[in-house]
C-alpha cells in the first residue's frame, strides 16, 4: 500500500487525486473507511486525508445511511464538519470550476443537508463512493453540477 505523503513533492492536488484513484474498485460499505476492502463517500475522503496529510482530525460518530434526512432542522453536519477541517471555496455559483482535489459537497433535496461528497479530479469529473456501487471516477454532469451545494481544499500539509 502507497502512502501519497511519500511524494511530497508533488503538488498536493496531485497526490490527492492520486490517492483517490487509488481507491478505485473499493467496494461501498457503509461507515467504512479502508482502501481496497470498504467505504463509503466519507469514507473515502477520510482515507485521502490519512494518506495525504496524516491521522485524521477527528473521529467520525457513527451515522444512520439516512442521517441527512433525519437531521434537525438546519443542522448540516457535513458542511458542519468541512467548515471544520477544510478550506472553503466560494460557494459554487454556475460558473464555479471545480480544480483537480477540490471537496464537492452534494445535496439531493433543496431543504436537506448535505448528503453526499466527492473529490474532483479536475473540472469535469470527480472521484466517489455511491450506495450500491464501487469507488469510480465519473463524470461531473448537468445533474450532478444541480446538486453541488459547496466545495472545499484540503488544508496545506503540517
Amino acid at each position: 500500500m502507497t502512502d501519497s505523503r511519500d511524494d511530497d513533492a508533488a503538488p498536493l492536488p496531485e497526490r490527492i487525486v492520486a490517492e483517490a484513484r487509488a481507491w478505485a474498485g473499493t467496494p461501498y460499505r457503509h461507515q467504512a473507511s479502508l482502501k481496497g476492502v470498504g467505504c463509503d463517500c466519507l469514507g473515502l475522503l477520510r482515507g485521502v486525508w490519512r494518506a495525504v496529510l496524516g491521522p485524521e482530525p477527528e473521529e467520525a460518530p457513527p451515522y444512520a445511511a439516512s442521517w441527512a434526512e433525519s437531521a434537525r432542522d438546519g443542522s448540516d453536519p457535513l458542511l458542519a464538519a468541512a467548515r471544520r477541517h477544510l478550506v472553503p471555496v466560494a460557494e459554487p455559483p454556475a460558473a464555479y470550476r471545480p480544480r483537480a482535489g477540490d471537496v464537492l459537497l452534494f445535496a439531493f433535496r433543496a431543504h436537506l443537508p448535505a448528503k453526499h461528497c466527492a473529490i474532483a479530479t479536475g473540472s469535469a469529473a470527480m472521484i466517489h463512493a455511491h450506495d450500491g456501487a464501487a469507488v469510480t471516477e465519473v463524470a461531473l454532469t448537468p445533474w450532478w453540477r444541480r446538486h453541488l451545494v459547496h466545495a472545499f481544499r484540503f488544508p496545506d500539509p503540517p
